[in-house]
């Protein structure tokens, strides 16, 4: 049974065709419109979610391989995280720094994936163009603050590794020229600036990618939930509400939206985690001068439990971080206010805004911090990818790029560790939320705010 909110630990299935949030995104944006799958149908190769993941492995499929998949998303295009994100396109996703992957894997690992992550911004900025996607692209860069003087060493020092090891074009900023040329905060001890980054509409995004792959020749049923999956044979019958799907392969995209008990594949080697954003109301000229704030400011601070925040086209300002452990939670006014304290906190000279949307999504969390684009069976019939850890965009659209590669049998993929193992199953996985409260609960302590 479903809860009011989906829960992904608790309800077997994200529900049948329910509207999108109401968030700042989904606002004057019509459902993509496809019919549910009905009756029996075969296909070579079923994806699983109407996502970043799944829509570009579907458009990949159909036309760079040849390959017609059908798509399968339980409610509707983009309805989980593709569509309720903070619309960051970043280098990189998981929780491990490029220091830690090169002392986990050596100096030719971290150079593979630095270049992975670049390809990746790369993958999404050529999706939009090839698709002529009107979804709002906003250039000026990324900044990553210091939010304390503490932290300021440390950026200086990635700042290094990155320039000397990567050639990565970012560079240091210091608390003056933040103060001079982005925002006006006590927060705001240095930065490093990424210029390459930007932002977008997230959402838009999702029924562009939706639009390419359907032009391309992939099937697309929304309001279509899975609620079974059986081996058949040498094939995969995937059952919904009003239809059944016999398939050759099977793509798992539905990351962080991936029931707890949906496929051994997948079972308890993810964690889905809340993330919560709001958006204020238009900040009047009075306010972008008082806060320094500038067009198409994206930042995210080095707090433990991090937030993120950008300036958007029509001069709101999103701000987002953790939200609630439960879903049934997920909606509680609590975090509404605790996310408007911490922005007026961090901006004090929005004093006095109001938040106007307020709304949550999971992200799904790996065990060892990093994703995988997995095959999961030794005979290549069941491929997934997820364990992003709220870092997606841009990673989702390249994995669902490499996710067609394996499927369709092409050999000639980089050497990276996403790819060299399935992800890790959680120990005692029943436990999984109580080890959050107890994370989050101890990440506020080291950010200062108990």
């Amino acid at each position: 049974m479903l809860s009011s909110f989906y829960d992904p630990l608790l309800d077997s299935n994200p529900g049948t065709g329910l509207p999108y949030p109401e968030s700042y995104w989904a606002q004057g944006i019509s459902p993509w419109s496809a019919p549910a799958l009905s009756g029996e149908q075969q296909t070579e190769v079923a994806v699983i979610g109407g996502g970043y993941t799944g829509l570009s492995c579907a458009w990949h499929l159909a036309s760079q391989h040849g390959i017609q998949p059908t798509v399968l998303e339980a409610n509707q295009i983009g309805w989980g995280c593709s569509g309720r994100n903070g619309g960051f396109v970043l280098n990189g996703t998981g929780r491990l720094s490029f220091s830690q992957i090169e002392s986990k894997w050596g100096e030719q690992s971290a150079q593979a994936v630095y270049a992975e992550y670049r390809q990746a911004i790369d993958t999404v900025s050529a999706l939009i163009e090839v698709g002529s996607i009107p979804c709002e692209p906003v250039y000026g860069g990324y900044l990553k603050i210091a939010h304390n003087r503490q932290s300021v060493e440390e950026l200086k020092q990635q700042a290094t590794l990155m320039r000397n090891k990567f050639g990565d074009p970012l560079r240091f900023i210091s608390a003056q020229e933040l103060e001079q040329n982005f925002l006006h905060s006590p927060q705001a001890h240095g930065a490093l600036h990424y210029p390459y980054s930007f932002g977008l509409h997230p959402l838009k995004l999702a029924q562009g990618y939706a639009n390419m792959a359907r032009q391309a020749g992939a099937s697309i049923h929304p309001q279509s939930p899975v609620i079974q999956i059986r081996p058949e044979g040498n094939k995969i019958r995937l059952l919904t509400p009003s239809g059944s799907l016999l398939a050759n392969k099977l793509v798992i995209a539905s990351n962080g939206y991936t029931p707890n008990q949906f496929h051994s594949a997948v079972d308890k080697r993810h964690f889905p985690v809340l993330s919560s954003i709001i958006v204020t109301s238009p900040l009047s000229a009075a306010q972008l001068e008082a806060s320094g704030l500038k067009s198409g400011l994206m930042a995210m601070d080095t707090r433990t439990l991090k937030y993120y925040y950008r300036l958007l086209p029509d001069n709101r300002l999103l701000f987002g971080g953790r939200g609630a452990i439960r879903g049934k939670d997920a909606n509680h006014p609590v975090y509404k206010k605790r996310l408007l304290k911490v922005l007026i906190q961090t901006l004090p000279a929005l004093d006095g805004i109001q938040a106007e949307y307020f709304w949550s999504g999971w992200v799904s969390v790996s065990l060892d911090d990093y994703p995988r684009i997995c095959q999961a069976d030794d005979e290549g019939r069941v491929f997934y990818a997820m364990g992003y850890c709220g870092s997606g965009v841009s990673f989702a659209s390249q994995a669902g790029k490499r996710l067609a590669q394996r499927v369709a049998g092409d050999l000639n993929l980089p050497a990276l560790p996403f790819m060299q193992s399935p992800l890790p199953t959680f120990p005692i996985a029943q436990f999984r939320r109580l080890g959050l409260w107890a994370f989050y609960h101890l990440g506020r302590f080291r950010d200062g705010l108990l």
